[in-house]
């Protein structure tokens, strides 16, 4: 695996899915059985044998890898046993559409499940006999001592799970989530499993990251089955799932509904599984010899075959029972220079005669002076920030970035933008355009330009989907970005926007991924700065509309979490009008994009429910026995705020002044200071919040995914937009400022890697004789914080692993191992380190590292929200995040509100499965809780990875003054940022080097029409390579040893001859086949109105003699015949020379045409008109008659760049073409070769 530019590789455990035999040769599909846990189950038969079997498929199998290896090795390595299921294989069926599909080949358990058997006997007012039920239940005891003997936890144990034979047998099936312990590792503190059924000490796993468990929690899971076996239900069957959770840990320990009515042995025994405290619970091996298991023993084949019928008497008088499905709830943690004709002096630094920073910076003022904001290093475009509005963005300055020489117009970021289209749409091949620069440099409204402009040039037939794609920026920037003090409106998050397209260039959809939002601004915020857009908006809308009071929201002061030091914020958000707008767009930006009423109402709902969250306020209680007890003094923000998240007021107190441990199975409810309450209540701020905005990305995503028909028919490419938060050094810098910065370092060492390192190395391979430019390298920076286990973030997250930590201790962790020269810690200040950024020297403030970074959320907090009555509060709690820190995508499309919930939540009765219904490529499966910094630097490997797979485009943006003044160039702040960002040595390395590197085979298979036929296979070698280059008239150019190396302006000139050979080309095609098309079409008008002619007539004669009968094939001639004649002598219906036979007749006649035969209409009454031949009906005909040819008029079907782009009506060509009637007959066979060519999609290279 490529390392990704500083981080990491990790490579997770992958399945040898080429050397899986094809299940087609073996096994034939029956019928559909059930539901597993990660796919369907089908009857299966065996093709050699005929044998029956199961088959769990899953389907794709891209997301699943580990938990399918998981279940594959319990199955492989198990021995066989009665009592579990047989595995007769693992097969592999390749499909290149959906992934491909795994097979799993099971034992065929055709008795259904104890669940099944239990609901048939109960529905017709019986149960199932005890001694059935201490049979069933020592067959699946003897199932787990066997799993457990090979050192295998089941972790799903319940009735669905298992299944019976016809012939009586008990099978324990379903591994999906089992757990293969090992020498080293006997216990797990995975929280797995179904609710209901879920055992005390796995559920305290969601919580307590020290727990753990051990293999009788299969134990408690099979007394839960026990009592299913009685009642039919679980405990708190009637219970929301995920409120299960909160209640089992609590609750005593369940029993059967009417104890009384069974025997002893059975409630003992199931007092016995259903022992809290596991350390004290019995094993497998001794329930076996429990009183009420024993009964069961000698009487085997008896019981047996006294199920096996009660098995066919239900089958035979009951039928089919409608089988529920709790599904399961596992909960993932984390993770010299030849100029271009025209161009400008002034346009590209390149070009300059003397190459030194003073020359470079009067250049960049004198251009900033004349409102030139735009300057090129070569392919790489300088942007200043003007800091003022400028009609430079218009519709009629983005024609003129359509396609055209670089060099024809002033630098633009419509021409780097132009330049990644026509880079994908030529070549193929993904784009990116990383926009890099200072807080306050203009990131954000560059990324805004290049998606309009790319809009302009990518346009579709689908105007709502441009317009949606344009609304993305403006929605997205709503929630994620905020005021600081150095910039009104600063990306407080990493965006990257994937807008794709069609081979052919239409934009069809469009993609975000987010990046670490700084959550911590939604309670707290710095001095001067603000809380996120999103909430002065939603608070000056609301107040406008009068709709303050239905949100719960105070109408003079305003909430803690937006208020400031200056006490106006009431008075901004009244008297801005800006704010009132800005929601009215908001609103209009959620109805353009597709969101549903309902789904913008819970939306609103959530935020100001955060709002109301951050006024609840906490007072001290004291007692004899304990003074850390705390309480809501004023219940009126607690009880708006559970009204809004649709939850109990009394459950959320509970969760913010109390806390739940489990420890030896007993439940201990520890109360919080006043303190933690606030850190509770800040915590579940700032969750809703984070969570919140993934949902509203993940949901953008779903609305503007392209269509699965379209993207099966042809692959579709993809022009990426890098807008991520700037350089931050403030007068106090934090966590957040240190994750920003380390972003920002990732994308300096990507710049360096392909403007100087790549390049460098190729010269060296290939023999080329290039001077050596020197470059800042911060590899070393990157190490130092990245690097395992001694890197800056791994310390962190081992410090924040241990309670007693402090941020002092952390400090002092840094200095003792971090011993380079980037490196310091000034004296007399305790919690402060210094860092050497390639961007300068930054102090941080170590206070409240430790926290932010463990960022913890209360178990407690998350089991509440999930009961909520607010179906998003609950999708948001109830999907697992990524390894990013973000919501798992949903895998089905998901088309309201009410509809956004998992369908196992909406059941009310079924277990919660967010693995079956969500997906995302990187969800997280590490066992460990995880922090900020892992979370952070997945978030760096994740967007490198998509960043990789493009061809690089670079915008550099400079601020050009920190006061945000127009036309005030400050030199030192621009010099400094020149000096960091390395444009000097970027502009030696674009004079000096050769940016296109382009192995010979590609370059002649690309442009060897501009000097070769277009018939002619030259050879990939460098003789070829020379002749092309030859011929286009180049200069300055190297040829290695395998690759042909190019100036940066090049690849342009080369792109233009190409084009323009290619229009000629396309130019006599469109002529030829125009003409052709014309004749065809005049052909069939003729004969077309001939037949007409001759029905219509005949209509009018009532006896026709019979010799005047005339051959059909006759007049079939006669009708195709060209008009070479004068008017005068053309036929006519009154011609004596013609005769006519019925209309039946010519149906009848043994050499009819088919054509003719389908066309033919039925005559006109008596009373009717005669149809003129130019009226609408005729026009359908010809139009169904036309549809039989080969030409289909103008709307032909467009072919890639490189081949041959046919013109459209547009075109001035096809307009001056309408006016033309025919062509020279001599003329025809000089087009003979380029129709030829023509036919095999081929264009001539010459004319």
């Amino acid at each position: 695996m490529k390392p990704l530019y500083g981080l990491f590789q990790y490579s997770p455990s992958m399945l040898g899915l080429e050397s899986l035999p094809d299940p087609s040769d073996t096994w034939e599909i029956i019928e559909t059985i059930g539901k597993g846990t990660y796919g369907k189950v089908y009857k299966v038969t065996n093709k050699k044998d005929g044998s029956p079997a199961a088959v769990k498929i899953l389907d794709p199998i891209s997301d699943m890898d580990e938990e399918i290896e998981a279940e594959y090795n319990i199955l492989q390595f198990l021995p066989n046993h009665p009592n579990v299921v047989k595995f007769y294989g693992m097969f592999y069926k390749a499909d290149q559409h959906v992934g491909g599909q795994l097979w799993l080949v099971l034992e065929l358990c055709n008795g259904g499940s104890v669940t099944d058997l239990v609901k048939g006997l109960l529905k017709c007012g019986q149960r199932l006999d005890e001694a059935i039920i201490s049979y069933i239940l020592c067959g699946a005891l003897l199932g787990l001592q066997h799993l457990h003997n090979n050192r295998i936890i089941h972790r799903d144990v319940k009735g669905n799970n298992i299944l019976l034979t016809t012939e009586g047998g008990v099978k324990l099936v379903d591994f999906g989530v089992s757990a293969q312990l090992t020498s080293t590792r006997l216990r797990r503190n995975t929280s797995v499993g179904t609710p209901f059924w879920m055992a005390p000490e796995v559920i305290a796993c969601e919580q307590q990251y020290d727990y753990s468990y051990d293999a009788r929690c299969d134990v408690w899971s099979l007394g839960i089955t026990a009592i299913e076996l009685g009642d039919g239900d679980p405990p708190l069957f009637d219970m929301h799932p995920v409120k299960t959770l909160f209640k089992i840990p609590r609750n005593p320990p369940p029993t059967l509904l009417h104890p009384e009515k069974w025997c002893w042995g059975f409630n003992h025994f199931i007092s016995q599984c259903l022992i809290k405290d596991f350390e004290k619970r019995p094993s497998v091996t001794q329930l076996l010899e429990h009183p009420f298991i024993k009964e069961a023993h000698g009487k085997d084949s008896i019981l047996q075959k006294q199920l096996a019928k009660l098995l066919q008497d239900q089958e035979t008088y009951l039928g089919s029972v409608i089988k529920p499905r709790h599904e399961t709830m596992y909960t993932r943690r984390l993770c010299h220079v030849n100029t271009p004709e025209k161009c400008s002096l002034d346009d590209d630094l390149v070009n300059l005669e003397v190459l030194d920073e003073d020359t470079i910076i009067h250049q960049l003022q004198k251009r900033y002076a004349d409102l030139q904001i735009y300057t090129y290093v070569g392919d790489i475009l300088i942007a200043l920030n003007p800091f003022q509005n400028l009609n430079i963005y218009s519709p009629q300055f983005s024609k003129l970035y359509h396609g055209v020489k670089r060099s024809s117009n002033p630098p633009h970021i419509f021409a780097s933008a132009d330049a990644a289209y026509q880079g994908m749409v030529t070549f193929s091949k993904d784009q990116c355009i990383i926009i890099s620069g200072e807080s306050g440099s203009g990131k954000t409204e560059s990324a805004h330009l290049i998606v309009q402009h790319l809009t302009f040039l990518g346009k579709a037939n689908n105007r709502a989907l441009r317009e949606k794609i344009l609304q993305v920026n403006p929605l997205v920037e709503a929630f994620g970005n905020a005021c600081t003090a150095i910039n009104d409106n600063s990306s407080r998050f990493g965006k990257y926007l994937e807008m794709m397209f069609t081979p052919t260039g239409a934009v069809m959809g469009a993609k975000i991924s987010e990046y670490l939002l700084e959550k911590s601004r939604v309670i707290k915020q710095a001095v001067g700065e603000k809380n996120f857009h999103i909430f002065y908006y939603i608070y000056a809308g609301l107040y406008h509309q009068k709709k303050i009071s239905v949100y719960s929201l105070p109408e003079k002061k305003p909430p803690r979490y937006i208020d400031n030091e200056t006490g106006r914020v009431m008075e901004d958000i009244i008297a801005k009008e800006s704010y009132g707008k800005q929601f009215e767009e908001i609103q209009h930006c959620f109805k353009i994009i597709g969101f549903t009423d309902e789904e913008v109402q819970s939306v609103y709902r959530i935020l100001a429910a955060i709002l109301n969250t951050g006024n609840i306020e906490f007072a001290s209680i004291s007692s004899e026995h304990q003074i850390d007890k705390s309480e809501v003094p004023n219940s009126e923000a607690l009880e708006n705020a559970a009204t809004l998240l649709g939850i109990s007021s009394e459950e959320l107190q509970e969760a913010l002044t109390s806390h739940c441990v489990v420890t030896r199975g007993e439940t201990i409810i520890r109360t919080n200071t006043v303190d933690k309450a606030a850190d509770v209540r800040d915590a579940m701020s700032k969750a809703l919040y984070g969570r919140l905005f993934s949902w509203i990305v993940n949901r953008i995503n779903t609305l503007l995914q392209p269509d699965k028909n379209i993207c099966r028919a042809e692959r579709g490419m993809n022009v990426g937009i890098l807008d991520i938060f700037g350089f931050e050094n403030f007068r106090r810098n934090s966590f957040e400022q240190l994750c920003i910065n380390i972003a920002n370092e990732q994308i300096q060492y990507y710049f360096n890697q392909h403007i100087f390192v790549l390049e460098q190395m190729e010269y060296h391979n290939e023999g080329i004789d290039a001077s050596v430019v020197e470059y800042e390298d911060n590899r070393p920076l990157l190490d130092m914080f990245l690097q395992k286990p001694m890197g800056l973030l791994s310390l962190l997250d081992e410090e924040s692993r241990f309670p007693q930590a402090t941020d002092l201790t952390l400090v002092d962790k840094f200095e003792d191992n971090l011993r380079c020269k980037y490196f310091w810690r000034p004296k007399r200040v305790e919690l402060c380190f210094g860092i050497q950024h390639y961007a300068g020297k930054v102090l941080y403030d170590a206070f409240g590292f430790l926290e932010k970074n463990r960022d913890t959320l209360p178990a407690d907090i998350v089991m509440v929200l999930r009961t909520s009555e607010n179906k998003l509060v609950q999708q948001l709690f109830s999907i697992p995040l990524t390894r990013t820190g973000n919501l798992a995508q949903a895998r089905a499309r998901v088309t309201a509100a009410s509809r956004s919930l998992p369908p196992q939540l909406s059941a009310g009765r079924v277990k919660v499965d967010t693995l079956e219904v969500m997906h995302h490529p990187e969800e997280t499966t590490n066992m460990k809780r995880q922090t900020v910094a892992s979370y952070f630097r997945y978030s760096l490997m994740d967007l490198l990875s998509k960043m990789v797979v493009g061809q690089p485009h670079f915008v550099r943006c400079i601020k050009p003054n920190d006061d945000r003044e127009a036309l005030t160039f400050s030199r030192e702040r621009v010099l400094v940022q020149l000096r960091y960002t390395g444009i000097l040595e970027t502009a030696n390395i674009r004079r000096q080097g050769y940016s296109h590197r382009i192995l010979f085979e590609e370059f002649v298979k690309r442009y060897y029409y501009l000097a070769f036929r277009a018939h002619q296979s030259p050879p990939a070698n460098k003789e070829s390579c020379i002749s092309i280059l030859e011929k286009s008239k180049l200069n300055h150019w190297e040829l290695g040893k395998t690759k042909v190396f190019l100036k940066y302006y090049h690849v342009e000139q080369l792109n233009l001859l190409l084009r323009e050979v290619i229009g000629r080309v396309v130019v006599m095609q469109a002529y030829a086949k125009g003409w052709l098309g014309a004749r065809r079409y005049r052909k069939v008008k003729e004969k077309r109105e001939k037949c007409a002619l001759i029905i219509q007539t005949r209509r009018h004669t009532q006896s026709p003699p019979k010799e005047c009968d005339v051959s059909h094939q006759q007049i079939n001639k006669d009708v195709v015949s060209r008009k070479d004649s004068p008017p005068s002598t053309q036929v006519s219906a009154s011609s004596p020379d013609l005769q006519f036979s019925s209309p039946r007749e010519l149906h009848q006649k043994p050499g009819s045409e088919n054509c003719l035969e389908q066309k033919l209409r039925t005559p006109r009454r008596r009373c009717q008109q005669p149809k003129m031949l130019n009226s609408p009906e005729d026009n359908m005909y010809y139009n169904q008659l036309n549809g039989t040819l080969e030409y289909q008029g103008s709307k032909r079907k467009p072919r890639k760049f490189g081949q041959i782009k046919v013109l459209d009506g547009e075109d001035e060509y096809y307009k001056s073409l309408s006016a033309v009637d025919s062509i020279p007959e001599e003329d025809i066979s000089g087009h003979c070769s380029l129709l030829s060519s023509s036919s095999r999609g081929e264009p001539l290279a010459e004319s």
